[in-house]
């Protein structure tokens, strides 16, 4: 049997990639009087020179065509007190925004507060990658306040997780 014939089953591949811990995000935007945004955990560095940064979404995303159409965004990089605003924004069909303080970023996008530290972004490309698109965003501002001891929002095995303090290692 051809190692090119060998098929994934879907379950499996999420159990398996459930084993990188990741950070959480929501990404935001806003047009049209609307503030948009949903989690996710697809998020990295891409580049220092440009500073590029990316994250990937659904394509049958509800959100991300607006963003789209804004034309930027901005990454908010939760901290481990936001579960309650990762839960709300992964939810589909529902007011996000409800109850949640936020202030427009320098480009004009939300940044949820508490949040650890957050981005802002213009689109720089957008790449088919099966059932997700990749974006790619060439950050314009960013948050350089010292979060002091306050610890990100981290997710592992289908589950929220905190790490050791520093000092305790």
């Amino acid at each position: 049997m051809s190692r090119s014939s060998l098929a994934i089953e879907p379950l499996s591949f999420r159990e398996a990639l459930g084993h990188y811990a990741s950070g959480i995000t929501v990404i935001t935007s806003h047009i049209d009087d609307e503030p948009i945004g949903f989690t996710c955990q697809s998020f990295y560095s891409v580049s220092m020179n440009p500073p590029l940064v990316s994250f990937s979404v659904m394509s049958n995303s509800a959100s991300y065509p607006k963003i789209r159409q804004a034309g930027r965004f901005a990454v908010n990089i939760l901290s481990g007190e936001q579960v309650r605003i990762s839960n709300q924004f992964a939810r589909r069909g529902t007011d996000k925004w409800h109850g949640v303080d936020w202030q427009a970023s320098p480009l004009g996008n939300p940044i949820i507060a508490g949040s650890l530290h957050w981005l802002d972004c213009d689109i720089h490309a957008e790449h088919v990658a099966g059932d997700h698109l990749i974006v790619i965003g060439e950050v314009k501002a960013l948050n350089l306040q010292e979060a002091a001891a306050t610890q990100p929002l981290l997710y592992f095995k289908g589950q929220y997780c905190n790490i050791a303090a520093p000092d305790a290692v």
